[in-house]
Order: structure tokens, then sequence, then C-alpha cells
């Protein structure tokens, strides 16, 4: 089986994903749909695409089978609830949405539906969550009962360019962006190794000190002026969960963005910007090779002119060794893949499931346990730390 799909917002980030679908045999046709035609049309000669569609409500009235988005974080929810309600099987960038209510609309149309939803949460396959969660599977940590899921992305190293791409020239308004409003790269990273949810939390944010424009309540479009924030998290198991989402830090996010720590009662995990050991009662093994990638590209390479050098490793990352490459398409071998080796999975989990008529592993559900905790984090943090209640959705029907 075959289905069509068109990726809606063909810029820096949707138009690699746009090649890859192309390149998928799932995939039949694929088609570009952006703000900006000449983006579209761009897109549509450099990967080969097989069309354009001039709107959002085109492609939706369209026989086209299936929508990727990839258009501005804070859009994602009602246009997922739209595509889905059109008839379509929705692939979607994080963050899911950026409401409870939104979540919670997404998850009802998926189910009356029947479609496939999935988003594209990079850090499942993160070279660091799939070796931990290999060891939780193999039952070494023991008992979990601590995790720590940091996204330490400085504001310096490539954001400034990429809000400027996306934002135009009011790029400062949407700069600001809440960082717990973005928190599947941490949370996800760590869920996707431990499966579970978070049932309450606590969250400091740290106010912004640049004066700058950025992160200032009286330009922000979501009157935020935390650029750094803190949640710690109650697991339904009854362990905890840290979480840092930085803007404004000194570390080299180009090597690392997200990195994780698991503590188990036999054995643990720590990953550091270059280093990644393994350890337990008695000694200490590097891993760092097993979750280091190779990249797959130059990152002089074209198709990334408009991308800020600092930002091009997350497109240019091939697999680590832990990765089970011999899952993925031969037609991927060799193709461009971004995000520690995650761009390949994302795509051939959201084709095959699609095609199968399967539940993709990042579904409705476990996208809101992704998402739903750095929302109510955020509230959390305008509420001085205010311990509060995390909604669950439970997990997805087995049909």
């Amino acid at each position: 089986m075959t289905f069509s799909i068109g990726v809606v917002g063909v810029g820096q980030f949707g138009s690699q994903f746009a090649h890859l679908f192309k390149l998928h045999p799932g995939v039949s046709a694929v088609y570009a749909v952006d703000e900006l035609p000449e983006r579209a049309a761009a897109a549509q000669e450099r990967w080969g695409l097989d069309g354009v569609k001039g709107s959002f409500e085109e492609l939706l009235e369209s026989d086209v089978d299936a929508v990727a988005i990839f258009t501005q974080r804070w859009t994602h929810g009602p246009l997922v609830e739209r595509a889905l309600r059109a008839g379509k099987h929705v692939y979607s960038a994080v963050p899911m949405a950026i409401s409870e209510e939104e979540i919670a609309r997404i998850i009802e149309a998926v189910r009356e539906t029947k479609l496939v939803y999935a988003m594209g949460e990079t850090s499942y396959y993160n070279p660091a969550t799939v070796f931990a969660r290999q060891q939780h599977a193999a039952g070494k940590f023991g008992r979990i009962f601590y995790t720590e899921g940091d996204y330490v992305h400085d504001m310096d190293l490539g954001f400034y360019e990429a809000y400027q791409y996306s934002g135009g020239e009011h790029w400062k308004e949407t700069a600001s962006y809440p960082p717990m409003l973005y928190p599947t790269h941490a949370i996800g990273g760590v869920l996707g190794a431990v499966p579970g949810h978070a049932v309450s939390v606590s969250c400091i944010g740290v106010k912004d000190q640049r004066g700058d424009g950025v992160f200032d309540k009286e330009v922000s479009m979501f009157a935020n002026d935390f650029s750094n924030a803190t949640a710690l998290f109650e697991m339904n198991d009854g362990g905890a969960m840290r979480t840092n989402e930085m803007r404004r830090v000194g570390y080299p996010s180009h090597i690392r963005e997200s990195r994780f720590r698991f503590f188990g009662t036999e054995a643990s995990f720590e990953q550091l910007a270059t280093t990644t050991v393994w350890q337990d009662k008695s000694s200490v093994q590097d891993v760092s090779e097993q979750v280091e990638t190779k990249p797959t590209m130059s990152a002089d390479d074209p198709s990334l002119a408009d991308v800020a050098p600092e930002l091009r490793d997350a497109f240019i990352s091939g697999l680590a060794p832990v990765h089970d490459q011999s899952r993925l398409p031969d037609e991927f071998l060799g193709a461009p893949n971004g995000h520690e080796g995650s761009h390949q999975f994302l795509v051939d989990d959201f084709v095959t499931a699609v095609n199968n008529r399967t539940l993709p592993p990042v579904n409705a559900w476990v996208a809101a346990r992704f998402t739903l905790p750095g929302i109510v984090a955020h509230e959390s943090a305008l509420r001085d730390g205010e311990r509060l209640p995390i909604r669950d959705f439970g997990d997805a029907p087995v049909e």
C-alpha cells in the first residue's frame, strides 16, 4: 500500500522531511504547501515533489491522504484537528498543542475518525533514549526512581536567526515563546525510554535579563519573560523527573542540545555534552561511541543555506551504532537525516502506521504525556512554583 501526503510549511525543517517522504517507498506522492508560494515552488524543484497546493484549505479539500504539519509551534493544535476532521492522517511536528483543551480535542478527533496521528518527537530516537530504552527493557536499571531530561539550547546559538527566518519583521514577538510550552525534547527523551506519566509538577521560571526585546512581556505575544525554567514532576510510579528548558545558558547546544540522566536501584546512565556513561555499583563504562552519530552530509550543503551555522548539526547527523538501521527502507541509505539520527525513523514510523493502520510509537495518547506536563509546568511557574496536578488521558485504546 502507498498514500499521498501534503507537507505544510516547507521551510528549514519541513523541506527536509518532504524529501524523506518523497524517498519512502510507502508514499505515492508528496505535495508542498507554504504561505510563501516561492518557498513551496523551491521545495518542489529541489526535492522533485509531485506538486504544490495553494493553501492549507486547498490541501484539505483535495484527495491527498495525509498531512504533515511543520508550521509555527503554537498553531499545531487547531491545524491538526482540522486535518483529522477533513479525513486526513496527520504527522505533526512538536509540540502537539499549547493547551489541555487542544490536546483533548485532538485525542477525541483521533478516537472518532480512527485516523493515524503521530507527533514527530525527535528525542524518541535520540541515541541516549534508545540506549536507555534497551537497558530498561532488559531490566538492568532495577527500579528507575529518578530521571532528568534537559533541552539546553542557547538563543545565541542559532535561535535568533531561526526566529527571524520564521517570524519576519515581528520575530521578537514569537521568539519569546515560553520554554515550558516546548517540553517534548526533554520529557519525550525520558518517557520514550521509561514509559509512564507525570501526575503533578512544581516549576520555577527564571525571568530574562538580556534586555534586547526578546522575553519581554511588553513585546511577547505570549506575555512571557521566562527564558529558562526548571520543573520537578511527580511520576505515576512514585518516582521523580526533573526537566530543564534553557534558552540562556553557557553550554554548547550545537554539540548536544538534549541530554538525559536515569538513576535506578541497580544502575544509572548519565549524559554530558561529549561524554556518556553507564555505571553500576562497581564500575563505570564509557558508552559515548554507542550513542555518537556521524554526519550524512556537509554542513555547507546548499540545502542548508537558510539555516544558521550553529543549527546545522541538527540537520546533518546520521545514525549511531545503537540505532537499528536494518528496519529503515533502502531508499534512505545515505539520505539526509537529523536531530541525532531521528528523522528517518520518524518518517518510517508514520508511513508504516498509515499503510498498516497501526498506532505509531508517539501516538496521540503518548504525545499528550510528552506535551501536557510542560503546559502545566508553565502555569505552575506563573503561580510562583505552586504544585499543580496533571491530567492523564490514559493509554491508547486497543482495537
